[in-house]
């Protein structure tokens, strides 16, 4: 291993990479240790920092795509300036959205029981053989996902071993008995710690509160579906949903496509059902403004979460939303942060958030502040609501959060895991195969007014779901006048309030 991480070591320091130079208007603080902190409220912003208008222009290398006869469709990305290999495979309809309702946990303990055993290699022996090769193996079901993900890496020099590792962990599991309950026991202390987490309950009640009946609203198992699965339901769930024509398989690296194909050879025979992987059923916005408070009951601070269903992936509207969200809460220079945190002194942190999968997911804002604030912050969290609904956006803070975005994609591109997260997302999404290409010029080409416009549409104050995570008995008079509120205990259950 140490010299393995040796060569890992020598070939970053060896190799520079530079793809994409981008010009960002930034800042910086004196360094002189007997300087004066100058009050927020007394800097002067001069905005003279060069910044370049030119928009820039990038070609993302394609992918080679072939597909096998059993139906499994493959993407290779050559990048051959360091000695590394990620692969990544996407099981379509394998993920934990599919979960049977009364078995949530189902997929995700699929996936969490590949590497425990298979039909040559005990636990212990594949996590040694792993350790040895220096690589990574690892499987997931994430809530909320329509995908299982197995995901592969390691040196290109010893590929040959580590991706039929990987390939006997995906083809033949066995589901042991003794594993299976030590994963079950694990699970259940992880529950009962979730449970003491005010994130955790903040976003297992804020999903519930904008997705309902629909199974994205499922966050975690319970320890009732945790005891009910059995080796046998595993087994049968791999056997039907872990298909190859339900399947893609990412490759990036320092690989070439035929070797690819060669190793893909040498593997056990994969071969699957019929299953067709079935699409996640549509989600709509809820309507009518509602308020959830979780009640920890001596707790010193407030965690919220406002928000509703906006759009997704494909939606025409999706990258006026990228901006949008970006101008509200994107970083620590959008208008939350500067808002709660700079100004007001409300919270450590405030920002807004937008997921979008193959059905539409919610924008929302969140932050976490002292009990005392709460009123404050949720009053100035509905005034920058209003404020992006009401308001045009400044030409320059339009144009420096555009050039944000922007960079960040710039600087996304070095990595060759991200690129073949951008290729896959082509096939997943069937974007158009210059969507990456032309990306930052979508993005620069955004108006004010399509900001406007779509935070008007998706963002309806008078819709909005509000989460409130934090002593009942103190913020409960304070959430009030926000609307009708319901409460709950911190295991999901409704409470009694006078």
């Amino acid at each position: 291993m140490a010299g393995m991480h040796d060569k890992i070591q020598s070939c970053l320091r060896s190799v520079a990479i530079v793809l994409i130079s981008v010009t960002i208007s930034g800042a910086q603080a004196p360094s002189d240790a007997g300087s004066k902190t100058v009050p927020l409220s007394k800097v002067e912003r001069k905005n003279k920092a060069p910044v370049s208008r030119d928009v820039l222009r990038v070609k993302l290398p394609k992918a080679a795509e072939f597909k096998l006869p059993n139906g499994l469709t493959v993407l290779v990305i050559e990048d051959h300036r360091l000695p590394l290999v990620t692969a990544r495979l996407l099981l379509e309809g394998a993920g934990a959205l599919g979960d049977p309702r009364d078995l949530p946990g189902l997929a995700n303990m699929t996936a969490a029981m590949l590497k425990e055993g298979t039909k040559t290699r005990s636990s212990k022996q594949i996590a040694e053989e792993i350790e040895r090769l220096g690589a990574t193996i690892n499987a997931t079901a994430p809530w909320g996902s329509e995908e299982a993900n197995l995901t592969a890496s390691g040196l290109s020099d010893n590929i040959g071993e580590w991706f039929p590792l990987a390939g006997d962990i995906l083809l033949n599991p066995t589901f042991p008995e003794s594993e299976l309950n030590n994963l079950k026991q694990r699970m259940k202390v992880q529950l009962r710690q979730q449970r003491s987490s005010p994130f955790f309950l903040l976003q297992e009640r804020f999903d519930q509160a904008v997705y309902g009946n629909h199974p994205a609203s499922i966050t975690a198992p319970t320890p009732q579906s945790i005891d009910k699965i059995t080796q046998e339901m595993l087994a049968k769930w791999h056997s039907e949903k872990y298909v190859p024509q339900n399947a893609l398989l990412g490759i990036a690296g320092d690989v070439r496509p035929d070797d690819v194909r060669q190793m893909l050879s040498k593997l056990p025979e994969w071969k699957g059902g019929i299953a067709k992987a079935v699409l996640p059923a549509p989600t709509t916005p809820v309507s009518g403004r509602k308020v959830f408070v979780v009640d920890r009951s001596g707790s010193v601070q407030t965690d919220v979460a406002l928000g509703n269903i906006a759009v997704d992936r494909i939606d025409p509207d999706y990258v006026a939303m990228v901006v949008m969200d970006r101008v509200v809460g994107g970083g620590a220079s959008a208008r939350l942060f500067m808002n709660l945190r700079e100004v007001h002194g409300y919270t450590y942190g405030a920002y807004s958030h937008l997921i979008a999968r193959r059905y539409a997911g919610p924008w929302s804002a969140q932050g976490s502040m002292r009990t005392d604030a709460t009123a404050g912050a949720m009053t100035e969290f509905m005034n920058e609501i209003n404020r992006i609904r009401d308001q045009p956006v400044t030409e320059s803070e339009l144009e420096e959060n555009k050039r944000a975005i922007v960079a960040g994609f710039a600087r996304s591109l070095e990595q060759p895991n991200q690129l073949l997260d951008y290729a896959m997302q082509l096939k997943i999404y069937g974007l158009p195969p210059d969507y990456w290409d032309t990306y930052p010029a979508k993005i620069m080409a955004v108006t004010a007014e399509q900001v406007q416009r779509v935070a008007r549409k998706y963002i309806v104050p008078d819709n909005l779901q509000i989460v409130a995570v934090g002593d009942a008995g103190k913020i409960k008079p304070v959430l009030d006048k926000f609307g009708p509120v319901e409460v709950y205990d911190t295991n999901g259950n409704p409470k009694v309030t006078p």
